[in-house]
């Protein structure tokens, strides 16, 4: 198993391209025990556990709050459905709204260091399902955070 954080460093520190946003990017991302990297994963798998796992878990908040702002544009019926109805209802959004999809997309994306760009565009359609995979787990695996707030 390979620690990406700590390789990517080395290899950025080493490198003649290497520059400061790529430095601070990867310095802010959450490790993820879990989300080991070998190297008899495809490349896809790699970059999912190098790179998106760590982006997703860094901007769950923002996440949760870019949904909450969906769900206002909605007239807040999500905070009315039964738990199966807003777990669709998150899966649908995520899926089938495109303006949506692309906004969370570039959410993940202005994280990608200059390396991780040039990875992602070379396949970006699989690339952009594992991603919108990931936001929804971290949806549903939060969707008590988006229940409606009471004030008093």
């Amino acid at each position: 198993m390979v620690n990406y954080r700590s390789n990517i460093l080395l290899n950025l520190r080493n490198s003649t391209i290497m520059n400061q946003r790529d430095l601070n990017l990867l310095r802010l991302r959450p490790e993820i025990p879990s989300a080991r990297v070998s190297e008899n994963m495809c490349s896809d798998e790699q970059f999912q556990n190098k790179t998106l796992r760590p982006i997703a878990k860094l901007q769950n908040d923002l996440f949760v709050e870019v949904f909450k702002n969906y769900i206002q544009k909605y007239k807040n019926a999500f905070y009315g459905f039964p738990v199966e109805k807003k777990m669709a209802f998150i899966e649908n959004a995520i899926q089938r709204d495109i303006k949506f999809r692309n906004s969370l997309k570039g959410i993940m994306i202005g994280q990608f260091t200059i390396d991780e760009y040039r990875i992602y565009i070379e396949n970006s359609s699989a690339l952009n399902k594992r991603m919108m995979n990931i936001v929804k787990e971290r949806m549903l695996e939060n969707i008590q955070l988006l229940e409606n707030e009471v004030i008093y």
